[in-house]
């Protein structure tokens, strides 16, 4: 199939004209490939990490190690994805330490190269102690956080995402939205 720009492109999700290198708190959410649960379970509201889940916070947390004026807030590794804020202080972004040194700097001081240096990281560990190969979804999300207010309440609700797994829409066994479809196209029935 030939390349067509009208019909072969990712829709952005980025803020048209939005410096995302700007000194600001960041909420991003990171998924696994085919909402896999890879980092462990939640067990009774609490998130219990297995090996690749620790590696996965323990690399978050590096996050100011490689990004000195970036700081790593209010996070969770979730079975299949991690919230997390970043915070970017002095609007100079994060400093070329990501691990695509030989890379053009272009990107090298945005949230998304961030995210990317992070999910490297990551994959790289899955690669060397699994048989895991492919990690991550394409992309990730992220919003900026506006203001006090707005950065109270995500941070209350990565505290709170593993004591809502059980509706969570990412959690593959949540009885409600696997139903859904079925209940849609009408193979199974509600009622008599």
């Amino acid at each position: 199939m030939r390349f067509n720009p009208q019909t072969h492109h990712r829709r952005s999700v980025r803020l048209p004209n939005h410096d995302y290198s700007s000194a600001g708190a960041y909420f991003v959410t990171i998924c696994t490939r085919n909402r896999e649960c890879l980092f462990g379970s939640v067990v009774n509201g609490v998130m219990v990490l297995n090996d690749a889940g620790r590696t996965a916070e323990s690399y978050w947390r590096e996050t100011p190690e490689h990004y000195p004026d970036v700081m790593a807030d209010v996070y969770v590794v979730m079975p299949n994805h991690v919230h997390g804020i970043l915070v970017i202080k002095n609007g100079v972004g994060a400093n070329n330490y990501s691990p695509l040194r030989n890379r053009p700097c272009g990107t090298s001081r945005t949230v998304g190269a961030i995210v990317r240096g992070y999910k490297i990281g990551v994959t790289k560990w899955m690669r060397e102690n699994t048989d895991m190969h492919d990690v991550w979804q394409r992309n990730y999300y992220e919003r900026v956080i506006r203001d006090e207010g707005e950065l109270n309440r995500v941070r209350q609700y990565i505290a709170d995402n593993p004591l809502k797994w059980d509706i969570d829409s990412e959690n593959p066994n949540n009885i409600r939205d696997s139903l859904l479809p079925k209940l849609m196209s009408g193979e199974i029935r509600v009622g008599a």
